[in-house]
């Protein structure tokens, strides 16, 4: 009688019989998160671009013997008034116009998750491409610039007791219009090499804006889930000084 065989058993595996680590599978890599690029308007030199040296409230503090309602409004030889910033702040938008377009901006952006919607006639949010928003802005501001009611231009007469709200939601808009050339803009700004000027308008009227309370903080900053590109541009220019905290 002979013996039965056992079966053979695989050897116990050692690190001499594991394949070489080259011919692994490789391991999945651990997910990881991509930090966005800074933007253009926030990186060094740019963000320093300036006309204007020091603190900008020094430039839109009251003068003496001039009313608020004509300084908030427009006055002839005043450096800042609503006028001012909306007739400036129209050009530079005519410049850089051809680069807006329904194609290119369709919609208002303003940050990587925001977009501004407009409030139609029957007062329903609509989202519009960027020019035409900005042309309604624009309008608008006009319209109300020419009304002797809302802006009166004669001496003595009154300003209307809604001036304040008016002023107010003429600075939100054109807020959202330089929020908008910053976000979506700024590289044909800087082709133009007019970062000086238009940092110096922005924060001008940060600054006015900040003094006689026509501008929340909110507006500027938006909010954690939809934030205001130029938020972070308003924290900067504290940090150097150039706005008030």
């Amino acid at each position: 009688m002979t013996r039965a065989q056992r079966p053979k058993r695989s050897p116990t595996p050692t690190s001499a019989t594991f394949p070489p680590a080259e011919m692994l599978p490789p391991k999945p890599l651990s997910p990881t998160t991509v930090t966005p690029p800074k933007p253009l308007y926030l990186s060094s030199p740019f963000v320093e671009a300036a006309l204007v040296n020091g603190n900008f409230k020094t430039i839109v503090m009251l003068p003496k013997y001039v009313d608020i309602m004509e300084w908030v409004a427009v006055n002839s030889g005043c450096v800042s008034s609503v006028f001012d910033f909306y007739t400036n702040l129209n050009e530079f938008y005519g410049v850089i116009a051809e680069c807006c377009n329904q194609q290119s901006c369709p919609k208002m952006s303003a940050g990587p998750a925001l977009n501004y919607t407009w409030i139609s006639q029957d007062r329903k949010s609509v989202h519009l491409a960027a020019p035409t928003y900005i042309d309604y802005v624009m309008t608008w501001v006009q319209n109300l610039l020419d009304d002797d009611n809302t802006f009166p231009t004669k001496a003595g007469q009154e300003f209307p007791q809604s001036f304040p709200s008016t002023v107010k939601h003429i600075y939100r808009q054109l807020l959202r219009v330089f929020a908008h050339i910053y976000h979506s803009h700024y590289h044909q700004i800087l082709h133009l090499r007019s970062e000086p000027h238009f940092n110096s308008l922005f924060a001008h009227f940060l600054a006015f804006g900040r003094e006689y309370e026509l501008l929340e903080v909110k507006d500027v900053k938006g909010s954690s889930s939809a934030p205001v590109g130029i938020g972070q541009l308003w924290e900067a220019w504290q940090q150097m000084g150039k706005l008030e905290g």
